[in-house]
């Protein structure tokens, strides 16, 4: 094997932090648009605007949540039982709440009558309000441990409910979720609109980006001192095989914070989101720049979760040594080699092919770019 079983793991740890950044930032910003779509378009060709300026590419951007998830399911088998199982019902949720995007874009033009195409515009905002909440409210409840546990034979039990997920953190974590998508959305509107869309997609983001900041910083003293990390309190080998039973976790307050400790570099990670979002405030008016800054902003917002909780991927709140970490959580060596060779051939074909798709599309929405295309135009 040309790659050892703890490299293998680090690997897939990193490519599933990707591959969740991926959909961050892509599927990120049409969820984005959605949530600004009855507020920033006052008027009905307005909305039609701002609906065809991800019309083209929303579809494309959902590939990135598919292969998050069937990476968990193939890397991680454990996690995703436990994390599709335990959050069954959020996911129902947020399952309900995207088959209203393409239902939405696909009905709303088909009447004209005013009260069909608001339902449809509401239905557009619940399809991008409500994914982004959940996303964050379910960071917020990994952070502070999932209660699930782990029997003799490998089987994993959650033990927790639906509305246990909705707590003070979590929920402040999926307010900071939905603002900063808005944020990334906002500052797309602004690149493919023009006009008063323009300007209106300027001050929200603006508005949203300084928001970010300020709950990310509450968040962060949060994590610090309200609630309680983990850590490891036995070696565990790197290169054994997946059984989360053999070690002993401690759960203790500022755990989380332990990375940045011990390898200062680290907190460079939610430095660069705090400053990138600041400066996409600072040249909102330049849109490109600012969109990039967005983009960046949103992915060491999440990077930070990821180097905060290392080794930790699913700590649990009611045994803490049933916590899923990198070293005994995964497939095997043989599956993770395998998927890595499918993965280093396939992805940059999806990601040129991406690339591609954009620089098609480039270029301005406007009332007569609608009206000119009103056979395919949404």
């Amino acid at each position: 094997m040309p790659l050892d079983y703890e490299t293998l793991r680090v690997i897939w740890w990193v490519l599933i932090g990707i591959l969740l950044i991926g959909f961050s930032v892509t599927g990120g910003f049409d969820l984005g648009v959605g949530i600004w779509l009855p507020w920033i378009g006052k008027s009905d060709m307005e909305r039609r605007v701002l609906i065809n300026s991800i019309g083209a590419t929303w579809e494309g951007n959902q590939v990135w949540f598919i292969l998050g998830g069937g990476a968990i399911f193939a890397a991680w088998p454990m996690l995703y039982a436990l994390s599709f199982s335990g959050f069954y019902f959020a996911m129902l949720v947020v399952l309900l709440a995207l088959i209203l995007r393409p239902v939405g874009f696909k009905y709303r033009s088909k009447l004209t009558n005013p009260t069909w195409r608001s339902f449809w515009d509401w239905a557009l905002f619940i399809g991008g309000f409500v994914p982004s909440l959940i996303f964050g409210v379910a960071v917020g409840n990994v952070l502070q441990g999932v209660p699930f546990y782990i029997d003799d034979s490998l089987r994993p039990f959650y033990t927790g409910t639906f509305f246990e997920l909705l707590n003070p953190f979590a929920l402040c974590c999926g307010i900071l979720s939905v603002l900063m998508l808005a944020m990334h959305g906002a500052f797309f509107i602004q690149i493919k609109t023009t006009g008063i869309l323009q300007e209106r997609a300027l001050v929200r983001a603006r508005i949203c980006a300084l928001s970010v900041i300020g709950l990310f910083s509450l968040c962060g003293v949060w994590v610090n001192y309200g609630i309680d990390g983990y850590a490891l309190s036995s070696l565990v080998p790197h290169d054994g095989p997946s059984n989360p039973l053999y070690k002993t976790v401690v759960s203790q307050p500022g755990a989380w914070f332990d990375n940045y400790r011990i390898y200062p570099l680290t907190m460079m990670v939610p430095i660069i989101s705090l400053v990138t979002a600041f400066f996409a405030f600072l040249f909102a008016r330049w849109a490109r720049i600012a969109f990039v800054l967005s983009g960046l902003s949103v992915s060491t917002l999440i990077a930070t979760v990821g180097v905060s909780m290392f080794p930790f991927i699913l700590p649990s709140s009611s045994n803490p040594q049933n916590s899923l970490i990198v070293w005994d959580s995964s497939s095997s060596q043989l599956t993770l080699f395998i998927m890595l060779v499918v993965t280093v051939v396939f992805l940059p074909i999806v990601l040129l092919y991406t690339a591609w798709v954009y620089r098609v599309l480039r270029g301005k929405i406007t009332e007569e770019t609608v009206m000119a295309n009103q056979d395919s135009a949404y």
